[in-house]
This record gives structure tokens, C-alpha cells and sequence, in this order.
């Protein structure tokens, strides 16, 4: 296995190194679109606004949980992949125990945090009479079941981190497909309603979580997950955390975001917020088929800096644009044209059809530049800069489209809302080029268009 990885990372053309890696984190990803737009989708089955609000309202709650799995995945795949390029391949094992070990434990907190103060939890996350008893009975499941989704997003991140892309998306194709299968199970045909859903996904990470011990125990030369590895260092820490923070604050971000989206949308009633959640789902298939390519690549880009192959390294970088780009416009040239057939799949109620359409339409204008906003942050996650990945993670979601979304919708009402995302994703993706222009000039790495030194 070593061989074929450093045959991926150094000698293989980049159009098929990238998709060697890049392939089976798109396909990954795509099953996550599938896996999150399930629970949506069997919820709409049952024609009430209310639910599908509901299921809207947990978001945030995803995102945190993805968060913390970010500061110990995306934290500890960085320096993993750095690492491989170092050919420093016990210090590998050590880091991935300790993410394990230390994600696991973070995500028993949040369980046990969580459920003491669900109540509070609910009023912040915008609940209403109408939606807090639906709310309620699904985040109590999904939040007990902390540990384990925290720690399924972990191992899909450090599997990939040494290029084995392949096995990271099988994980996630066993949990979406279990998923999917006890979708309609648990909630039309044992009529658990909306507390099936979270029944179905907990039960779905706990399934891929065991799939990746057993390929970090028995198929991994680089990963463990056994306690005599699990050795805390400062080394690690400072390798970890520096880079798993600031990509975490993305996750944290998002979260808060669709908090206060929730929060100021709840005025305009129920409708609105099923709307805006069912768009999301939808926006999500090209957003998370991007960062499957952006993060698919990341090894390939930790492990040339490493090597100090920059010449390698800028060809990758500038294929990866090229085709994130042409995906990203044909992907909102499709949703534009087949808006109200997506929204109507969801939910067959006429007022929400005919605004969940008009914000598809207007949300779909910013996925052309979300293949440059995403590159940069995992190049600069995949190099060690901090502060850089840092800016870009708390941009998007956070000092941007936290004040865009609440003075927008002061001005403007609905309408400031819905322009909100497009206009914060592409204001994100200005900064990002001009931090990767000046964060070259400083690192001898240069801007694709010009020559390596």
C-alpha cells in the first residue's frame, strides 16, 4: 500500500492523482447529500410543514457536532498527511489514537451536556409552540447519539488523510445506505414520525464508525486506534489543534448562522423556515460534491509541500479549479431549470413550492465561486497556516453572513434573507484569493498563473 500511495503523491499525472483521491470523496460526499436530504425527505412524506420545519431547526446542532469532529479529523488528517510526506509513519499511528480517543470524549460531553439543558437548547435554536414537542423528540436521540456521529466524521477525514480515499467513502456509503434503509421504517411504517429519523441516523453512525476501527485495526498501515498508541504529546497538540480549531470554527459558524437564519426567519412562520431548509438540502449536492474534490486533494497538497515538490503542487492546484468551477456552473444551470420539480419532491404544499423556488433560483447564483473558496481553505488547512484557514473558516459563515443576514433582513425583510448566502459565499471567495496571493508571496509557493521559482 505504502507504494501505491507514494506512486498517488508523487509520480502519477495530476488529473489522475486528483481523481485517484479526489473520486471517492466526491462519491463520499454525494452519499452524505443522499444521507442528509433523507431524513428531509421521509419527514415531507408525512405533509407537515411543521416537521420538516423541525428537522430544519436541528441544523445547527449537526453543524456543532460536525465542528468539534473537525478540530480532531481535519486537525489531526493535516498533520497526518504532513507526516506521510516526512515519512514519519509510527508518529502517524500515534496521531490518529489520540483524535480518536480525544473526539470520543468530546463527544460524550456534548451528549451528557446536551440532554441537561435540552429545554434551554430548543428556545436557541428558534423551536415554537409548533415545532418544540417534534423538535424536542429528535434531538434528544441525536444528541445521546454525539459520540458516534462526531467520531464517523473523524475517521473520514484521517482515513483520507493518508490517501485512502476509498475506504473513507465506503464508511460513509454504509452508514447513508443503513440510513436510507430505516428511513422509511421507523418513520412512516412504525409511525415514529420525526424521532424515526434520529433513530436512523445515530444507528447509521454507529454502523460506519465500527467499519472504520475494523480498517484502522486490521487493514491500515498508518492508523491505530489501540490505547498503547494513544500517547499525548505536545507535538501532536500543537500540530492538531493550531489547524482542527480554525477549521472547527467553520463548523461552529454554520451552526450559528443557521441559528440566527432560524431565529429571524421564525417571524415569517413555519413555511418560510421549511422552505429555507428544503433549499439547503438542495444546494447542498453541488456545495458538498466541492468539497469532496477540495478535501479529496488535501493529501496530495500536504504531502508535496512537505516534499517541497511546489511544481506538482500548483498544477494541482490549478486543475482543481478548473474542473470545481465548470462543475460548479453546470450544477446551478441545472438546479435553476429544475427548481420547483426539487422543491415540490420535498414537500407538496403551494406556498412552500412557490418560495422555496424563488430561493433556490436566487441561492444558486454563488455555487460558480464556491470551488475557489473552498480550494483555498483546504490549501491552507493542508499547508499548517493557521491563521489564514482560520480567516477563511469564521468568513462564509460567520463575520459575514451572520451581520449580512440580520441588517439585510432589517432593510430588505424576506427578500434580504434570501440574498443573503449568495452574496456572503461570494464576498468569502474574494477574500480567500487574496489571502492565497499573499500568503504565496510570503511561502515561495505562487499563484498558479505564474512560474515556479
Amino acid at each position: 500500500m505504502e507504494k501505491t500511495h507514494n506512486e498517488i503523491f508523487e509520480t502519477l499525472a495530476v488529473p489522475k492523482a486528483i481523481a485517484k483521491l479526489a473520486v471517492p470523496t466526491m462519491l463520499g460526499m454525494l452519499v452524505t447529500v443522499i444521507y442528509n436530504l433523507a431524513d428531509t425527505f421521509f419527514v415531507g412524506q408525512l405533509n407537515d410543514a411543521n416537521q420538516v420545519a423541525s428537522v430544519t431547526l436541528t441544523t445547527p446542532i449537526f453543524m456543532w457536532f460536525m465542528a468539534l469532529g473537525s478540530i480532531f479529523g481535519i486537525g489531526g488528517g493535516s498533520y497526518i498527511s504532513r507526516l506521510l510526506g516526512l515519512k514519519q509513519f509510527d508518529k502517524c499511528k500515534t496521531t490518529c489514537s489520540v483524535a480518536f480517543y480525544l473526539a470520543i470524549i468530546a463527544g460524550i460531553i456534548f451528549a451528557v451536556v446536551g440532554i441537561i439543558f435540552i429545554d434551554p437548547l430548543l428556545s436557541l435554536i428558534g423551536a415554537n409552540s409548533d415545532t418544540w414537542e417534534f423538535t424536542k423528540s429528535y434531538l434528544i436521540i441525536f444528541i445521546a447519539g454525539a459520540p458516534f456521529v462526531i467520531v464517523s466524521f473523524v475517521f473520514g477525514q484521517i482515513i483520507r488523510a493518508e490517501g485512502a480515499a476509498k475506504p473513507a467513502m465506503i464508511g460513509m456509503m454504509i452508514g447513508t445506505i443503513l440510513n436510507i434503509v430505516l428511513d422509511p421504517i421507523l418513520i412512516i411504517t412504525f409511525k415514529m414520525g420525526i424521532a424515526g429519523a434520529a433513530y436512523a441516523t445515530v444507528i447509521a453512525n454507529i454502523v460506519s464508525v465500527l467499519y472504520y476501527v475494523r480498517y484502522c485495526l486490521k487493514e491500515s498501515p498508518y492508523l491505530s486506534v489501540l490505547p498503547k498508541d494513544f500517547k499525548i504529546s505536545k507535538d501532536i497538540i500543537k500540530n492538531i489543534f493550531p489547524i482542527g480549531i480554525p477549521a472547527s470554527l467553520n463548523g461552529l459558524l454554520f451552526g450559528a448562522s443557521a441559528l440566527v437564519l432560524n431565529n429571524v426567519a421564525e417571524s415569517y412562520g413555519n413555511n418560510v423556515i421549511a422552505a429555507i431548509g428544503i433549499v439547503s438540502k438542495a444546494t447542498m449536492f453541488p456545495a458538498m460534491i466541492l468539497i469532496g474534490l477540495c478535501v479529496g486533494i488535501q493529501p496530495l497538497i500536504g504531502y508535496n509541500y512537505a516534499a517541497d515538490n511546489y511544481k506538482r503542487l500548483i498544477e494541482v492546484i490549478k486543475t482543481t479549479i478548473i474542473f470545481g468551477t465548470i462543475f460548479g456552473t453546470v450544477s446551478a444551470i441545472m438546479l435553476i431549470l429544475s427548481s420547483p420539480y426539487i422543491v415540490s419532491a420535498f414537500l407538496d404544499d403551494i406556498e412552500v413550492i412557490s418560495l422555496g423556488t424563488k430561493i433556490l433560483n436566487i441561492n444558486t447564483l454563488s455555487i460558480p465561486f464556491l470551488c475557489t473558496l473552498f480550494l483555498m481553505t483546504n490549501i491552507f488547512q493542508a499547508l499548517g497556516k493557521a491563521i489564514p484557514s482560520m480567516i477563511l473558516s469564521i468568513s462564509r459563515q460567520g463575520l459575514i453572513f451572520i451581520p449580512v443576514v440580520v441588517i439585510a433582513n432589517n432593510f430588505i425583510g424576506l427578500d434580504g434573507i434570501i440574498w443573503a448566502q449568495p452574496v456572503s459565499d461570494i464576498l468569502s471567495s474574494i477574500i480567500a484569493v487574496i489571502l492565497y496571493i499573499k500568503t504565496c508571496r510570503k511561502n515561495i509557493i505562487i499563484t498558479p498563473v505564474q512560474t515556479v521559482k
